[in-house]
């Protein structure tokens, strides 16, 4: 009999009632605890799960008996959870961004490295169908154009709009776009970023757009805004001699003509593949911790730039 790999999650929210059904679809895992700092919250996840609910992560953690951590928790709470979580020899599936800040990802990725503790990181989009068939028609041609969208409304929650909490929106959802063009077109060598001024005190950028260089010579642009009253367009376009693909979560367009539609396999796929890697099988973990802090540099790199209203480079 298969041994049930026991599983924590930190943190309550949509996301984590995301991961928390999809595990519990798995036939060897066990959801064994759920902490949040809203009991509420905590409360009904876990009743769902049949799991005891904690008011913390330190309570989850002291209740020992856990192979494996999910946290899943706002930018600004990331930091203490996934160093205690790696202070008793958990493997950790984190949810992105992994911080406000360069300097507490990096930690947290030296800390796992020293540790050789299995990771993850939830850029979930590596895993859909549709990037494998845009590698495939891309046939080794060099992208030269990337254009990415996150043009959307404002979450529904309280800390979104705050940088002192959010971190802004690239750095909260756009992140996926920047990352999709990592695997699509390379490394980013320079950013500038202008943002729109009409973000009210105390209030992220509501819209900004940003020029991205490519270290293999491509030119890119990334719009972002989060004032609209609907999701409008999100993903990432990318034209290559004689094509062009534009690639979202739920389908592909090739040449403006093709479409292709997800077959909506990638949420399951990214818990799965990091589940079977705590269990030491042949796994394939496309985003462990390390990969996504190459992102996050990125990211961050772009609120820098638009912070401090110049370009910036990224040293690889």
């Amino acid at each position: 009999m298969t041994p049930l790999i026991r599983i924590g999650i930190i943190g309550a929210g949509n996301v984590a009632v995301r991961h928390a059904d999809v595990l519990a679809g798995f036939p060897d895992v066990t959801i064994a605890g759920i902490a949040d700092t809203d009991a509420r919250k905590a409360e009904e996840l876990a009743s769902q799960h049949g799991s005891p609910a904690y008011g913390s992560h330190a309570d989850l953690l002291e209740a020992g008996g856990l192979d494996a951590v999910y946290i899943c928790v706002p930018p600004f709470a990331h930091g203490t959870p996934e160093l205690d979580a790696l202070g008793c020899d958990l493997a950790i599936f984190v949810e992105k961004p992994l911080a406000l800040d360069l300097v507490t990802a990096e930690k947290i990725s030296a800390e796992i490295e020293r540790r050789g503790l299995v990771s993850a990181v939830g850029h979930h989009w590596r895993y859909l169908d549709n990037l494998r068939r845009a590698r495939d028609l891309l046939d080794d041609r060099p992208v030269r154009l990337a254009l990415g969208h996150w043009l959307d409304k404002v979450p529904p929650v309280p800390w979104w709009i705050k940088p002192e909490m959010s971190g802004g929106q690239v750095l909260e959802q756009a992140v996926h776009v920047l990352d999709l063009a990592r695997v699509l077109v390379g490394e980013v060598t320079m950013v500038h970023a202008v943002p729109a001024r009409n973000a009210a005190d105390g209030e992220i950028d509501r819209a900004t757009a940003t020029v991205l260089r490519f270290e293999s010579g491509a030119a890119g642009l990334l719009a972002a805004t989060s004032l609209l009253g609907h999701r409008h367009r999100i993903g990432l376009e990318v034209h290559a001699e004689g094509i062009a693909l534009d690639l979202s979560e739920t389908r592909l367009v090739v040449d403006g003509e093709t479409v292709v539609e997800e077959v909506g396999r990638a949420k399951t796929l990214v818990d799965r593949a990091f589940v079977d890697a705590v269990r030491g099988l042949p796994a394939e973990v496309r985003v462990p911790y390390g990969e996504a802090l190459r992102t996050h540099r990125l990211a961050h790199a772009v609120a820098r730039s638009a912070a401090e209203g110049g370009p910036v480079t990224l040293d690889d």
